[in-house]
């Protein structure tokens, strides 16, 4: 998990955790922003976005490291979130988690072929992409706690 101190003496939790967004659509990324707010629930470390609008993007910036969640737009072009989720999860070493947003809930069937580790369907529910998202980073925090 990337750490940052937030401030010592605000009762929050003191770190923050950097979340890979790609989309193509610039609309698409601000409505996830605006889900997700700061932090997307109380008990979980503020989220610093790292935007991306290409999968060579994506896989530079995972292969870099310091990404600690992920979230795909499945309709992105013109490689989409789905096949980009699964090859991440084939090529990059301690891939972080992925919440993949699919186009119909229909597709959920190539969402779990994708290998994402949560799915959320358009259009945007903003509190079902919050808790998404946060069910992730605590997954997440978790995990990395184990490890240290």
């Amino acid at each position: 998990m990337t750490m940052a101190t937030n401030g010592p003496a605000s009762g929050e939790p003191a770190a923050r955790m950097r979340v890979l967004l790609y989309s193509d659509k610039p609309g698409t990324r601000e409505q996830v922003r605006t889900a997700v707010g700061r932090r997307p629930a109380a008990d979980v470390p503020k989220v610093e976005f790292v935007e991306c609008a290409t999968a060579p993007g994506v896989l530079a910036r995972l292969e870099d490291g310091g990404i600690d969640v992920a979230v795909f737009d499945g309709e992105t072009a013109p490689a989409g979130g789905m096949g980009v989720c699964r090859q991440v999860k084939d090529e990059i070493y301690r891939c972080p988690p992925v919440l993949l947003i699919i186009g119909r809930r229909d597709d959920g069937w190539l969402a779990a072929w994708s290998r994402a580790d949560k799915v959320v369907s358009h259009p945007i529910d903003p509190v079902a992409l919050a808790e998404a998202l946060a069910e992730l980073m605590r997954e997440q925090a978790a995990g990395t706690a184990a490890l240290g």
